[in-house]
């Protein structure tokens, strides 16, 4: 069969994937991972709010009320009161006049590059920006220039050749899920604002993490009222499921109205919606959580830097240790495996090839005995590779 050649090219080619079962998840940073207790390192969860007992009492009660699932569509049944008052909080803290959610942020990035511009507009969109960005993209008509990583010298020098486009949209994620490294914002808001162009930010993995209130890139930079369009998840810092999308009262009535995600659809759960709705009010309430996470992070980045290994991040939540072939990843992966990490390698095509690595993620609820012994096992590793 054609899927088994397939899959022998991925497997010769050290990307092959498998599933791996998560049994159970505690609220400590440990997870029963394939029958073995495991300190879980690769999780989204950065404030470490998924398990928190707020959050399930909020889900189990909203889901008494109104049962398991939405039943329909936002526009038919699936419009609860609970969402709501969701889209009306995150608008509150996203400091917009409105708020949309979706069921995925995969989907908010779909729903609005595909309904907010099209086959006359253009969109410059960084070259390290997340998949479903890349996948929006391609699906809006619209034409699409790559601009390099972070640079606003390569960005400027592409608005200024291309001006013939009905519209224009500079797209980027807050923080980069790979690399762990934040967006230059207030180049990207002054070129575009210089150049007439719109900006859109994926906040996936800022959202919660940046800012002294936890709403992210804009807050972090000190740029309200300054982004276009605010993309964000609930399924990461927010420790719930769905996406965002967040910005001016008539861009959320057009997505509501146009966006084929949306429309089209069942709603979310209401017992999800309502937990995220409790985890927002968290956010903003226990900044210790993010201060926590921030010398974490800096401290491992600094710790595994000292060691010698390649390192991005040390800002954000995320950290990733370069390795470059799978072969490499795959082989510190196991190493990680065998001392209770459990941190799989990121391949091809999530990353570029030759930058195959492990992708550590931090939570505020990881304990000193646990970073303590990721920086000892780290440096066991180095030791017993070279002797």
């Amino acid at each position: 069969m054609i899927w088994e050649k397939e899959l022998e090219k991925i497997k010769e080619g050290g990307l092959y994937r498998q599933l791996q079962t998560v049994e159970t998840m505690s609220d400590q940073g440990y997870a029963m991972v394939n029958g073995k207790k495991m300190m879980m390192f690769a999780s989204n969860n950065y404030l470490g709010i998924a398990n928190d007992q707020r959050l399930i009492e909020a889900s189990v009660q909203a889901t008494q009320r109104f049962g398991t699932g939405s039943t329909g569509s936002r526009l038919t049944t699936g419009n609860t009161i609970v969402h709501e008052k969701l889209e009306k909080r995150l608008a509150e803290f996203k400091q917009t006049d409105a708020a949309i959610v979706l069921n995925t942020g995969y989907m908010a990035n779909i729903a609005a590059l595909t309904t907010l511009v099209g086959s006359d507009d253009l969109i410059l969109s960084d070259e390290m920006n997340h998949a479903s960005i890349i996948d929006g993209c391609r699906l809006s008509r619209a034409e699409t220039i790559i601009y390099r990583h972070a640079d606003l010298l390569d960005l400027e020098m592409k608005l200024q050749i291309n001006t013939r486009y009905r519209k224009r949209i500079i797209v980027t994620d807050g923080v980069f899920s790979m690399d762990g490294d934040i967006a230059p914002l207030p180049g990207i808001v002054e070129l575009a604002k210089r150049y007439d162009a719109l900006v859109m930010v994926d906040d996936a993995h800022a959202t919660g993490v940046l800012g002294k209130d936890g709403r992210g890139t804009s807050e972090h930079f000190g740029l309200k009222g300054k982004i276009d369009i605010e993309m964000g998840t609930l399924s990461k810092a927010v420790g719930a499921e769905g996406g965002y999308i967040a910005g001016s009262r008539s861009l959320v009535d057009y997505v509501l109205n146009r966006a084929r995600p949306f429309v089209f659809s069942t709603a979310l759960s209401a017992g999800v919606v309502a937990s995220a709705l409790t985890a927002v009010d968290i956010i903003q309430s226990e900044p210790e959580r993010r201060v926590r996470i921030r010398a974490m992070s800096q401290r491992l980045y600094n710790e595994l830097t000292s060691l010698g290994y390649t390192v991005s991040g040390g800002e954000t939540p995320i950290l990733a240790i370069i390795c470059g072939e799978p072969e490499q990843a795959m082989f510190l992966s196991k190493e990680l495996h065998k001392h209770g990490i459990y941190a799989p390698a990121i391949r091809s095509p999530t990353v570029p090839l030759g930058t195959s690595r492990i992708r550590l993620t931090l939570m505020a609820t990881h304990q000193e005995e646990q970073m303590n012994h990721v920086i000892d096992v780290f440096r066991t590793i180095l030791t017993n590779r070279y002797k």
